[in-house]
């Protein structure tokens, strides 16, 4: 009897989670991957499994599922700055901006960067009537605490200091981030918008089905798709779509739609809005020279299109203001003016 609950139990869980991928799925555009036909009928569900290649360390619908679900739990959106009256977007750009700029000093992976830009825009969003002279102190802290994350060597809090030009002290770094931690109530874990691209881009090229988690697609293709995103990450409207609708949109710049749609398993009808939107942006980025690979000294060259780099993007970002997709953006020209912009 006991054996016979312990089954029952297992069926209903299993139900429960079919009905919570299902509905995932349609929140992003997507078809479930176990299309449940109707109870009546005895006609064997069609699914469409996710684009993972099987794995030989886990579920691949188990990992799309879990990826997916993250879209859902971690919440941004561009109506964080509606909470803070005194804040506008043009400054929210030059922080992440400087932020690209203290990851390339201190050659940080790419990821730390957009693990910090993911904590700073969900900080912001749960709370209320921030001051601009706090805004460097929220975006190093969260630096701070992604590269604990990512990195094998973070930089230690005194460089952080330091490099905020004495902005920010060491204990006010480490009380910040207290509170950004309880604010975003230690969800740290996201889906990031680089996180999607690189499994989009990693699938496309994919020729070893044994090896999925060791890059295998070009890194020239790879740090101009990162610049594309770079750019249009410092857009508070990029915050409208969800991380794997953008990175999908960027990706589609680059590859046909029909390779986009089978890495991501978005139809066009749930990126259409988001490529269209994009289109400014790659017209900017074709006026500058393409992004290249950059030599960071300890840096072994199989790894050199991971670390974060930093680009003229706030010019870029004044050029898009004649095509009306981006407001209140001016050019400055040293870390100085930054510092006296963000201080008041």
């Amino acid at each position: 009897m006991a054996r016979v609950k312990k089954e029952c139990n297992k069926r209903r869980k299993s139900q429960k989670k079919i009905n919570d991928s299902k509905n995932v799925w349609r929140q992003n555009g997507l078809n479930s991957v176990n299309e449940v036909v109707s109870d009546s009928s005895d006609q064997t569900p069609d699914p469409q499994p996710s684009p993972l290649p099987t794995l030989s360390w886990g579920s691949s619908e188990d990992v799309w599922m879990k990826m997916l679900s993250k879209e859902i739990k971690y919440e941004h959106s561009k109506s964080s700055l509606d909470r803070h009256p005194s804040l506008r977007p043009k400054m929210r750009a030059m922080l992440l901006d400087w932020l690209m700029e203290v990851c390339e000093s201190y050659t940080l992976h790419r990821q730390t960067f957009y693990l910090a830009q993911d904590f700073f825009d969900r900080y912001m969003l749960s709370q209320s009537d921030v001051q601009k002279d706090q805004l460097q102190l929220i975006g190093i802290t969260a630096l701070f605490i992604s590269s604990k994350i990512e990195e094998i060597y973070p930089p230690q809090i005194t460089e952080l200091a330091y490099v905020s030009d004495g902005a920010c002290l060491e204990e006010e770094i480490l009380q910040m981030e207290l509170i950004m931690l309880k604010a975003l109530n230690w969800d740290l874990c996201p889906e990031t918008v680089l996180s999607w691209m690189k499994l989009y881009i990693q699938i496309a090229s994919l020729y070893d089905l044994t090896n999925l988690l060791v890059a295998q697609f070009p890194q020239e293709t790879y740090i101009q798709i990162t610049q594309l995103l770079d750019l249009c990450i410092l857009d508070i409207n990029s915050l409208d779509f969800k991380y794997g609708v953008l990175a999908a949109a960027a990706f589609c710049h680059f590859m046909s739609a029909d390779v986009v749609q089978k890495v991501s398993g978005l139809k066009w009808e749930a990126i259409e809005t988001c490529v269209n939107w994009m289109a400014p942006f790659v017209e900017t980025l074709m006026c500058y020279k393409s992004a290249q690979l950059k030599e960071f000294g300890q840096v072994p060259s199989e790894d050199r299109h991971n670390i974060q780099t930093h680009g003229d993007y706030l010019c870029m970002l004044v050029g898009l203001v004649h095509k009306g997709r981006f407001c209140e953006i001016e050019i400055y020209t040293s870390m100085e003016s930054l510092f006296i912009q963000l201080s008041g």
